[in-house]
């Protein structure tokens, strides 16, 4: 008897969460493991670029208001590096106004989700942005 074939094990998605909040990486932690995704933490826009270099995640949440270096600063250097440019960038931020939004939009991030966030908006935003860009379906 034969053991049955199986596919090359998948690796899971890799996201970097970068904000000044503990409270806020830890959450954000603690809902994207229980959603089987490997997950970085930074706290600050200059730790995240480090950890952009060496982890290679899949998607970025990126927190806006931050010390030394903001999310949008942040986001703008990632979008200028050439093997960086097509990495899925989320702002995260209490501020969802029109103007917060757009200015996200501007430097090159995908969506913005605004906190506290839960569980499922969290996972969902992975679902959408992340998947096509490693290559797995959106809707898993």
């Amino acid at each position: 008897m034969t053991e049955p074939e199986s596919g090359p094990a998948v690796a899971p998605l890799k996201v970097l969460v970068v904000d000044d909040s503990e409270t806020v990486r830890r959450s954000a932690e603690l809902f994207l493991r229980q959603g089987g995704y490997q997950v970085m933490l930074a706290e600050d826009g200059f730790d995240a670029l480090a950890k952009i270099q060496d982890f290679g995640p899949d998607l970025v949440f990126c927190d806006i208001l931050m010390p030394r270096l903001d999310g949008y600063q942040t986001c703008s250097i990632v979008k200028r590096n050439a093997r960086f440019a097509g990495l899925p960038v989320v702002m995260l931020s209490s501020k969802d106004g029109i103007f917060d939004v757009a200015r996200g939009r501007l430097v090159g991030s995908l969506d913005h989700l605004t906190k506290p966030f839960n569980k499922e908006s969290l996972i969902g935003a992975v679902r959408r942005h992340a998947g096509s860009h490693a290559g797995v379906p959106a809707a898993l």
